[in-house]
């Protein structure tokens, strides 16, 4: 009787050891086969220009008034790398992040960016708070002593909308404020709203990236006609 107890006793032991071990290989064989974490697609609008523009070009090229190019404002759910998509189809109000794919940088300072490269091809830019030297403006009818405007900027919109699951456009819409800085304050010049849609050529975070690239050149496009149609 008492070698039949020590036989069982060795049977459980001995099968409680292996379940433990069991227990233990599949633990750290589980840490070995972990997927490693995917790293995020980061997109930009692309390297911009690819040379440096002759003295003399750049110099014709600033034709028009200097402008200053206020810092580009956003709500902050657009004030952050995510790349954001809709889906008109299911819930146009709610804004979504692609997991594995992000800007470069938060949406208005790529805007402000491309804004800055595209507006600057014929007229001076100048950051908040700097001092413009009208000697340094080319033709004969430059102003002197004259305080540039400011362009202010408030991106609204900045999104991929699905209208289906296989079709989608970039979306925009900006605001833009023309103000002119007056010993009482800033005074309103003008004021515009520009909404525009460029189609996603795939239904995927590159098709969106692409197409908003494509809005907002389009966009740099407008207030640079607007800015000529108000004389500046």
């Amino acid at each position: 009787m008492k070698k039949a107890s020590n036989s069982i006793a060795a049977r459980a032991y001995s099968t409680g050891a292996r379940s433990l071990f069991v227990i233990l290989f599949l633990a750290v064989s589980g840490c070995g086969l972990t997927r490693p974490t995917t790293s995020p697609v980061v997109y930009d609008f692309g390297p911009g220009r690819s040379a440096s523009v002759p003295a003399e070009a750049q110099m014709s090229a600033n034709r028009l008034a200097p402008l200053i190019l206020d810092q580009v404002q956003a709500s902050s759910a657009l004030d952050t790398n995510a790349l954001l998509y809709r889906l008109a189809y299911v819930d146009a109000q709610q804004l979504r992040p692609y997991a594995h794919a992000r800007w470069s940088m938060p949406p208005p300072q790529l805007v402000r960016q491309r804004l800055r490269e595209q507006l600057g091809q014929d007229r001076a830019l100048l950051e908040p708070g700097a001092i413009f030297s009208p000697a340094k403006r080319a033709g004969p009818d430059a102003a002197t002593g004259v305080t540039p405007s400011t362009l202010r900027l408030e991106l609204e919109e900045f999104s991929q909308l699905f209208e289906a699951p296989e079709r989608s456009v970039g979306l925009l819409r900006l605001r833009a404020t023309l103000t002119q800085a007056s010993p009482t304050g800033d005074a309103l010049l003008a004021q515009r709203s520009i909404v525009l849609q460029r189609p996603a050529p795939s239904a995927d975070a590159a098709g969106g990236a692409q197409a908003l690239r494509l809005a907002t050149d389009a966009a740099a496009q407008e207030l640079a006609q607007w800015l000529e149609q108000l004389g500046l």
